[in-house]
C-alpha cells in the first residue's frame, strides 16, 4: 500500500504532465491524449491500457474546457462538427470494441505502424496549405449546399471578419471515421486526423478546424470511454488527475490561440505531427521486435527527425509563405 506522500507525489506528476498535454491539445486541436499517453506510459511507468483509459477521460475535459471558450468566441462551427460526429462516434465504437482483441493477441504494433505512416504522409499536404493565412476558396460543391458548410468568424490576429465555406463533406466523413477508430483504439482524441479532415479535405481555415476538432473530440472520447470503463481500463485515481490537469491546460490554450495566426498554429501542428508519426512508427516496430532500440533512444530519434523535417519544410514552404506575405501585404500571407 503506497503512503499518502507517495500517492500525492504521483498525483502531482500526473497533474503537471496533464497540464502540458491539455495546453498542446487545446492549441492545436489534437486532444490532450496524443501527448498524454506516451508521457504517462514512458516517463511515469503507467501501463498503456490504463494510460489510454485516463487519456479518454482527459480528452473530455480538454474538449469541454476549450470548446466552451471557442464557441463563445464564435470560431467553432457547431453545425459542421455535429455532422462529422456521426462518423467519429461510429469509428470510436468500432475501435474500442477492437481493443480487447488487440491486447489479447499482441497485435497493437500493427496499429502503431499504420497510424505512424498515416500521420507522416499527412505532413506534406498540410505544409503545402501553409502558404496562405486563409486558404484559397474552392468552388462550392453539392455538399456545401446540402449540408450548409459555411460560416464566418472575427480573426483577432488579422483584425478582420473571415468568411469561409467547406467542400467534399464525404471525404471529411471518411477521415473522421478513421479518426474515431484510432481514438477508440489508442485512447487519444485523434485530433490530428480530425484537423486534417477539415483543413485538407474540406478546405476550412485552420482556426476553424482546430476549434471544431476540440468541440468534437469530447463526444468521440465519451463514446470510447464508456467501453473502456466496461473493460476495466479506467483507474479513477489516474483519470481524476489527468482530467484536472488537461482542463487547466486547455483553458490556458484558449487564451493563446485567439492571439496568434493560422500559420503559427500550423507550424506547431506540423512539428507535433512529425514527432508523433515517427514515435508511433518506432514504437510499433519496437513492439514487434523488428527494431531493438531503447525507449529513450526512440524519443531522441523522433526529436531529431522532427527538427530535420521542420527545417526542410521551412525552406520548402516557409520562405515561400513569407514571399506571399510581402506580395499580399500580410492579409493572406
Amino acid at each position: 500500500m503506497l503512503s499518502l506522500a507517495i500517492r500525492l507525489l504521483i498525483f502531482v506528476e500526473i497533474l503537471v504532465a496533464s497540464i502540458f498535454a491539455g495546453l498542446l491539445g487545446s492549441l492545436t486541436g489534437l486532444g490532450g491524449g496524443t501527448v498524454l499517453v506516451p508521457v504517462l506510459t514512458l516517463f511515469l511507468g503507467i501501463p498503456i491500457a490504463y494510460a489510454a483509459g485516463a487519456a479518454l477521460i482527459s480528452t473530455i475535459s480538454t474538449s469541454s474546457g476549450a470548446a466552451s471558450a471557442y464557441i463563445r468566441d464564435r470560431i467553432t462551427n457547431i453545425r459542421i462538427g455535429m455532422g462529422l460526429e456521426i462518423a467519429t462516434t461510429t469509428g470510436s465504437i468500432v475501435g474500442s470494441l477492437t481493443v480487447a482483441y488487440i491486447y489479447s493477441h499482441n497485435l497493437e504494433w500493427i496499429v502503431y505502424v499504420v497510424f505512424g505512416i498515416v500521420i507522416l504522409l499527412s505532413i506534406i499536404p498540410t505544409a503545402q496549405r501553409g502558404k496562405y493565412e486563409i486558404p484559397d476558396p474552392k468552388p462550392p460543391d453539392w455538399t456545401t449546399r446540402v449540408f450548409k458548410l459555411q460560416g464566418s468568424y472575427y480573426d483577432d490576429a488579422l483584425k478582420m471578419e473571415v468568411k469561409y465555406w467547406g467542400v467534399r463533406w464525404w471525404l471529411g466523413e471518411l477521415i473522421m471515421f478513421f479518426a474515431g477508430f484510432i481514438s477508440g483504439l489508442l485512447g487519444i482524441g485523434s485530433g490530428a486526423l480530425k484537423v486534417l479532415g477539415m483543413d485538407w479535405a474540406m478546405n476550412l481555415p485552420m482556426k476553424v478546424s482546430t476549434t471544431t476538432s476540440n468541440f468534437m473530440i469530447g463526444v468521440t472520447a465519451a463514446t470510447g470511454s464508456s467501453i473502456y470503463w466496461y473493460l476495466g481500463y479506467i483507474q479513477p485515481f489516474i483519470a481524476s488527475a489527468t482530467a484536472i490537469g488537461v482542463l487547466i491546460g486547455a483553458m490556458a490554450g484558449t487564451k493563446i490561440l485567439i492571439r496568434i495566426t493560422n500559420r503559427q498554429i500550423r507550424w506547431i501542428f506540423l512539428a507535433i505531427l512529425a514527432f508523433l508519426g515517427m514515435e508511433m512508427l518506432l514504437r510499433g516496430l519496437y513492439l514487434n521486435r523488428m527494431l531493438v532500440v531503447p525507449i529513450a533512444t526512440q524519443y531522441t530519434l523522433s526529436l531529431i527527425f522532427t527538427v530535420i523535417v521542420m527545417v526542410v519544410l521551412y525552406y520548402r514552404y516557409g520562405l515561400k509563405a513569407r514571399e506571399v506575405v510581402v506580395r499580399r501585404g500580410g492579409v493572406h500571407g
